[in-house]
């Protein structure tokens, strides 16, 4: 059976390829995960969407926040905060706005030594994924530093207007709270990826229930990336983050509206609609269903709320079938 290819990043991603593990052989599915939203904290190199999407398939990920371990602990930040008083005002040192908990530690540590050793992403990934025992591929986009990065607006009262931050302090530290003009993925243009190559090869391609502008953006944005979705167009298929105008979770209708992008189904239809022939779309946007078909796209209804494990099994196996059910309808 040839491979199914996911683009992935953060909760919603990771849920999804929790309920595709359901209805697909695992060791035939391929999860191209974000990595422009990596950062370095504590002296620890932490890549969120890896972790996120490694955890949940797992079933060792924290439920209630969406990331994070099981059953986690927070001794080590606890005690760093001991230290904050003492650092100098220019240090970076006992950060406190990015905790990491104690059992979730182990990963970063992990990583970083493997990184100091000279091991690229892509081997860290593989080999974090056989330490859970996972039989799906986990790719990160590319082994080379691509980072996020989100542009103050005028009403920002976090900085300067025009102010570059990276992502993950837009993220954690203002908790996606301020307004931006604008988002750029540094290193992009020039990081090699191999997901062409595994977009050219699979059966179906899926676009994970992701934020379409951070996290599956980074990873359109690599060369080659774009053309070979566009050559693929029939075979691919997204999921739309946008219910009811609204993310479930997360700044993406936010950041939809900041960026003069239409924060509902239609306005997620016309960013894909050049490479991907197929939106899978929530019930309750049923009435957009035309709109979407207008910019060129299939598109298929269904619960995507993925409120269970069950759940997001039943969108995983709409989504799969829908390639192939739109093409024999002709719609």
């Amino acid at each position: 059976m040839r491979v199914i290819c996911v683009l992935a990043g953060g909760v919603g991603a990771a849920r999804f390829a929790r309920g595709m593990r359901e209805v697909h052989p695992r060791s035939d599915i391929t999860i191209v995960v974000n990595t422009a939203d990596d950062v370095v904290v504590h002296g620890l190199y932490v890549s969120p969407d890896v972790d996120t999407v490694t955890y949940t398939l797992a079933d060792a990920i924290d439920t209630t926040r969406g990331w994070g371990m099981r059953d986690e602990s927070w001794r080590a930040m606890e005690s760093l905060r001991r230290y904050a008083a003492v650092k100098p005002a220019t240090s970076a040192a006992a950060t406190t706005w990015f905790n990491l908990g104690d059992v979730d530690l182990a990963t970063h540590l992990y990583r970083t030594a493997r990184r100091a050793e000279g091991a690229g992403a892509d081997i860290i990934a593989a080999e974090i994924a056989r330490a859970f025992a996972l039989d799906e591929r986990i790719v990160p986009m590319t082994n080379d530093p691509v980072s996020t990065r989100v542009r103050l607006a005028a009403d920002c009262a976090a900085g300067s207007r025009g102010e570059w931050i990276g992502f993950q302090e837009y993220f954690v530290r203002h908790r996606h709270d301020v307004s931006i003009e604008a988002v750029e993925f540094d290193g992009a243009d020039t990081a090699h990826t191999v997901a062409p190559g595994i977009i050219a090869a699979a059966r179906t391609i899926v676009i994970a229930p992701s934020n379409p502008l951070v996290s599956i953006g980074p990873i359109r944005a690599l060369s080659g990336v774009d053309a070979a979705l566009a050559a693929r167009r029939d075979d691919v298929v997204a999921v739309s983050p946008i219910i009811g105008g609204k993310a479930l979770k997360g700044p993406a209708d936010r950041m939809m509206r900041e960026l003069g992008v239409e924060a509902s189904v239609v306005g997620v239809a016309r960013m894909y609609a050049p490479v991907c022939g197929t939106l899978v779309v929530d019930d309750a946007d049923a009435d957009f269903a035309d709109e979407v078909r207008a910019t060129g796209m299939r598109c298929i209804v269904t619960n995507t709320v993925m409120s269970d494990v069950a759940a997001a099994a039943g969108l995983a196996h709409a989504t799969l079938s829908a390639t192939g059910a739109s093409r024999q309808d002709g719609a």
